[in-house]
């Protein structure tokens, strides 16, 4: 899994971006992209849906896209969306997918037989530490309390997330392992998106939820939600929790989100991808949205994405045989 460390060592690992035409053609390089399709294997109100939002509102503030039409598949962590993009995006030059560490491990637990590899990785763009949040009344004021519960009886502790097999049931998983709790035997309640996920939790369905943060601010800011730990390494400015590890569990974990391209586009139209991302990750405004929403930047891309895919999804297939999610 991703530490604070491998993020930061991959961020400063970027080198300096050139300013490189957003078209392959020699005719064409000083035209913006009329039209950016994104595809969203998930439902609206998640990260993935936030980061397509986010990239659309950046790109069209700085001029690199005339227009972006963005398409929602939920279901099953990408594992319902993924096949129709390969199969239906196929070839599409000037079409973005967006997806991550929750789609690699949902299709390992749903033991798909699609891989994230088969679509073209463009660019790793960000890292996000998780949330576990309760309702505001909840019982339990701390993660200490959560642990309590999960120890005296895991059943009795439903927590809602992500699809099965993504970044909030590995956490939850490795919270219970890291407690001594069997992690097969913890109640999870898997959604297709952050939004049901937070209207289980306002709605007392389950006793606690794990996401990015960025999904639950605004509800944590209402006082409708509280956070009563974070995956990071250590306490977050602005965020009045501690960390996983200062409640005593010793447990860090960073989600990562990036693009893709679908397969079978040419390598100019690749190229023209990677480029759209350099250039996007290079602005302020994306600095900004980034700092915003609790992101922290990781810019990899093109074949170092690749290999970095290829490593990931090794590693976690190894912690979801162990924690018995595969």
């Amino acid at each position: 899994m991703l530490t604070r460390r491998d993020l930061l060592c991959g961020a400063a690992a970027v080198p300096a971006l050139a300013a490189l035409p957003l078209l392959t053609s020699d005719a064409a390089q000083a035209q913006t992209i009329e039209l950016l399709k994104m595809f969203v294997p998930a439902a609206p109100g998640g990260g993935w849906d936030q980061t397509a939002r986010t990239i659309e509102q950046v790109l069209r503030a700085t001029q690199a896209v005339k227009g972006v039409q963005i398409t929602n598949v939920g279901g099953a962590g990408g594992a319902v969306g993924l096949p129709q993009f390969l199969n239906q995006w196929k070839g599409q030059g000037n079409a973005l997918m967006v997806a991550g560490m929750v789609m690699v491990g949902a299709l390992i637990a749903n033991k798909s037989p699609m891989k994230l590899a088969s679509a073209t990785p463009i660019a790793r763009l960000t890292g996000e530490f998780l949330a576990l949040v309760v309702p505001a009344q909840s019982q339990f004021k701390s993660a200490k309390d959560f642990v309590a519960a999960l120890k005296a009886d895991p059943t009795k502790v439903p927590v809602a997330g992500g699809s099965a097999g993504g970044s909030d049931h590995i956490l939850v998983g490795m919270i219970a392992k890291a407690v001594g709790v069997a992690p097969t035997k913890v109640s999870y309640v898997a959604f297709a998106g952050g939004g049901p996920a937070t209207a289980a939790l306002l709605g007392n369905q389950v006793a606690a939820g794990i996401s990015g943060f960025g999904e639950f601010a605004e509800q944590i800011k209402a006082g409708k939600l509280r956070v009563i730990a974070v995956s990071s390494d250590k306490r977050q400015e602005g965020i009045d929790a501690p960390s996983l590890k200062e409640e005593g569990i010793d447990v860090e974990l960073f989600n990562w989100r990036g693009v893709f391209a679908p397969p079978g586009v040419n390598e100019g139209q690749r190229k023209a991808m990677i480029t759209l991302m350099e250039k996007m990750t290079a602005t302020p405004q994306w600095a900004e949205a980034c700092k915003n929403r609790d992101w922290t930047p990781i810019a990899l891309f093109g074949d170092e994405y690749k290999a970095f895919l290829d490593t990931e999804t090794t590693r976690i297939e190894g912690i979801l045989k162990e924690l018995g999610l595969a």
